[in-house]
């Protein structure tokens, strides 16, 4: 009796099937990258429309996959944040009307949170609490503490652009097609790390376990259009090549650099990695000679669930087992990890 997992959180629009003890019975994943290579980025609007037109071939796909009738599915369950509030709406719209027709649970997870539990369908027990998970995508570049599965303290965070926004601005900026960070990790792998000295913002701060990338994209951007030109420069193929690869390097080690203060700072020695950034070759490398130097445990799983899956919708399971089950007034939370601005009370009674 598996339970359904659904992942619209940004432009995949993803289904799965697991059972009780994990195991993957389905993931079928529908990307929309030909959607947004015209925008070598994701828009929103063009997201919630190709989910709406996919989602409900794609359940259906992964049910008929794991070779079971909707009937045996014993739990929905559907990612509610974070995430595009269009595209989250199309996923638990499609959970609660399944759930509702077959009489079962409806239970909401946590996108980030299921990132680094996809470390414990691949890794089981070396999974150890309390740990470190580092999620590294598209829309976020974030370290946790994990207490448990779905107890995940935040210890720090970008505040500017996320890592895998970089890439995609950065292979935007050299003509590169959309998804960026592919395109950077092939063209970097003819390029020479070291042409170029590109910044790391925040990465020799020890007081903070923060990111931030928007000073090194814009360091690449001015050696392809210097300030005060007019015009940008005309690259060769090597001069690309080397941009790719320095800007790069930069990227993994202010990554790799903070995930290494985390683990001086909190003494843990096992460190879950999560996020389609997380695929990169340079990156996996870097952060296990991480592991080597501080004797600790880097969990990074397969590239097929770094990326955005609903396989990882597994962590459902925990809340069933902790009887945290949702009702049909469950609703979306596209910004829980932004932070909040303060209210100040003004003395007449106003805010601001």
């Amino acid at each position: 009796m598996p339970l359904l997992a659904i992942e619209t959180t940004c432009d995949e629009t993803a289904a799965a099937l697991i059972s009780p003890e994990r195991q993957i019975l389905s993931s079928v994943v529908a990307s929309q990258d030909e959607l947004h290579a015209r925008w070598r980025g994701v828009v929103p609007e063009i997201a919630s429309r190709a989910h709406v037109e996919r989602i409900i071939p794609i359940i259906d796909q992964a049910t008929n996959e794991a070779g079971i009738q909707q009937s045996q599915i014993k739990a929905v369950a559907v990612a509610i944040r974070p995430g595009l509030i269009g595209s989250l709406l199309i996923g638990l719209s499609a959970a609660k009307a399944i759930a509702s027709s077959l009489h079962v649970p409806l239970i909401g997870y946590d996108h980030l949170a299921a990132h680094l539990y996809a470390c414990r369908l691949a890794f089981g027990e070396e999974l150890k609490y309390p740990a470190i998970g580092l999620v590294a995508s598209g829309g976020h570049t974030s370290l946790f503490q994990l207490h448990s599965p779905i107890a995940l303290q935040a210890l720090g965070g970008t505040i500017d652009d996320a890592v895998g926004e970089a890439f995609d601005k950065v292979a935007s900026l050299l003509g590169l097609g959309y998804p960026g960070g592919p395109q950077i990790e092939k063209l970097a792998q003819t390029g020479n790390p070291r042409s170029h000295r590109f910044p790391r913002p925040l990465a020799n701060d020890s007081s903070r376990l923060d990111f931030s990338f928007s000073g090194l994209k814009t360091a690449v951007r001015y050696q392809i259009w210097p300030p005060g030109d007019q015009h940008a420069r005309t690259l060769t193929d090597e001069e690309r090549a080397d941009l790719a690869a320095s800007f790069q390097q930069a990227a993994v080690e202010s990554v790799v650099a903070k995930v290494g203060l985390a683990i001086q700072k909190t003494g843990c020695r096992v460190v879950a990695v999560g996020g389609g950034v997380t695929a990169n070759k340079a990156l996996r490398s870097a952060l296990e000679e991480l592991g080597k130097r501080h004797r600790a445990t880097i969990l990074i799983p397969p590239t097929n669930l770094c990326t955005d899956n609903a396989a990882m919708g597994a962590i459902a399971w925990e809340h069933i087992d902790r009887n945290d089950i949702a009702d049909l007034e469950l609703d979306v939370r596209p910004n829980i990890y932004r932070k909040k601005k303060q209210r100040v009370r003004h003395r007449d009674g106003s805010h601001q």
